[in-house]
């Protein structure tokens, strides 16, 4: 059972940056399935305004640091491309979900820790390993990551560290499913201005003109400048790019 269009899994596409990608993927031609954690109604919204360009959408409750949750949600997908897309698999996996967390090293702790272990490496390592069989050979997957693993801002060491590991589990992702034409790419987002992180960014002013003078474009970036760059990734212009990491930052401390 294949569908005819290419089908994309979206984390966290209720909102900000996933929102964005979800909208630039269905451009492309590609029909979206996108997980929300609790913001059911903004999830519907983007399948409403995916539908209405012409391609399928869909949205499924996750947790992306619920690891023990993964069987259950594979079920789910699995049942949602038979009924809503007439196909047993996925092309793309876009691991986008996630929280900021932000906090001084000496003020850092277990809990905290494990909070974005979680959600930020072992469940972008845990859902990808579930859903490889469901990938369609010559699929891809993009994992997204952070300015933050190239240059270090005080309060992110532990978020960075978390997308530090997911940047190297992406180049082996590339090297594993090789044989299969499944190629594995990271975006590394630099600040942006959404309501990530309870929107700590976008409510600064001082941090926003901070991020401009020291990037090359001269302003912080919004949501719409990096879900092109995924949909990109995602289309055979990108059939070569493979294992890279790809930032998209305006140029920021180049």
């Amino acid at each position: 059972m294949e569908s005819k269009n290419k089908i994309a899994l979206v984390t966290g596409g209720s909102r900000g940056l996933g929102k964005d990608m979800a909208l630039r993927l269905a451009e492309k031609g590609i029909d979206v399935i996108l997980t929300y954690n609790s913001k059911l109604a903004e999830a519907q919204n983007v399948v409403n305004q995916i539908q209405q360009s012409g391609r399928k959408a869909a949205t499924l409750q996750l947790n992306t640091g619920d690891i023990k949750s993964f069987g259950t949600f594979v079920d789910q997908l699995k049942n949602v491309l038979t009924n809503t897309f007439g196909a047993n698999r996925i092309d793309f996996l876009i691991n986008n979900a996630g929280i900021g967390g932000y906090k001084l090293i000496e003020e850092v702790t277990d809990e905290f820790f494990d909070e974005l272990l979680n959600i930020h490496f072992k469940g972008v390592y845990f859902l990808t390993q579930g859903l490889i069989p469901l990938i369609n050979d010559g699929g891809g997957i993009v994992n997204i990551s952070s300015g933050l693993t190239r240059v270090s801002f005080p309060r992110s060491s532990v978020y960075a560290a978390m997308k530090g590991a997911v940047e190297v589990f992406t180049r082996y992702l590339a090297k594993e499913l090789g044989a299969r034409g499944i190629r594995a790419n990271t975006v590394a987002p630099g600040a942006v201005m959404t309501d990530f992180g309870g929107g700590h960014f976008r409510a600064s002013e001082e941090t926003q003109k901070q991020v401009s003078s020291v990037t090359a474009l001269g302003r912080p970036a919004v949501a719409e400048d990096i879900g092109g760059v995924v949909a990109f990734l995602c289309t055979d212009d990108a059939r070569w790019v493979n294992g890279q990491r790809v930032e998209a930052s305006g140029g920021m401390l180049v």
